[in-house]
């Protein structure tokens, strides 16, 4: 408990702490993708969403000096696409142990701590969820990555120059601000809370393989 307890107050300062960016380029308002063209031009370690203070630019083992723009936006996708799982699986550790047993869905049969919950359930469950993992992420992929067709053979995994990181265009309700300043402070906060999960989620798998018990099961004792 303790381990996932440390790992949430790590970065609840940093999740909340305002960033300061300095932004010299103009958006494109025509481009499919409205910030693309503003975020290729100006696509440097100095400048990308996700800097706050009093950290600035965090990067202890020096990756971004060593990348050129292309891969310092696939370090950018990764970071990001990892965040925002590791955003659901911390609400899913939570939800998942708070109703266990107690709801139809696997007629009530999944219990104990969230660790375990996967292996319980039924086989039929993860043909739905292989498909559907699959689907998102080929969906992702035909948005973000130029056809390897197209790619040259020392570049795999290149990403298209209109693609934004993380920018897979959903947005069901509509959250998306359309100026520049407020999407970095918007884009800056969804790192910040991905960091923050990526942490807290790393804190519950290893507080429950330590000692076997849930997460919520630490607070209700």
């Amino acid at each position: 408990m303790k381990i996932a307890i440390a790992s949430l107050i790590v970065g609840c300062a940093a999740a909340f702490a305002p960033g300061a960016q300095k932004r010299t380029s103009s958006p494109s308002t025509t481009a499919l993708n409205k910030f693309a063209r503003y975020w290729q031009e100006d696509f440097t370690a100095d400048n990308l969403p996700g800097i706050v203070a009093p950290t600035g630019f965090w990067d202890p083992l020096d990756f971004a000096s060593k990348a050129g723009e292309r891969t310092l936006k696939r370090y950018r996708e990764a970071e990001v696409t990892h965040g925002r799982v590791s955003m659901l699986a911390t609400v899913g550790f939570l939800a998942g142990e708070a109703v266990e047993s107690k709801t139809y869905l696997f007629n009530g049969e999944v219990t104990g701590p969230a660790i375990s919950h996967l292996p319980q359930v039924n086989p039929f469950f993860w043909l739905l969820l292989g498909a559907g993992i699959a689907k998102a992420e080929i969906a992702r992929a035909e948005i973000g990555w130029v056809e390897p067709s197209q790619a040259r053979f020392d570049q795999p995994g290149l990403l298209r120059d209109r693609y934004y990181p993380g920018d897979i265009g959903f947005d069901p309700l509509g959250l998306k601000p359309t100026s520049p300043d407020e999407l970095n402070v918007m884009l800056t906060k969804e790192l910040q809370h991905g960091r923050l999960a990526m942490i807290g989620a790393a804190g519950m798998l290893a507080q429950e393989a330590v000692d076997g018990k849930g997460i919520v099961e630490h607070f209700s004792s």
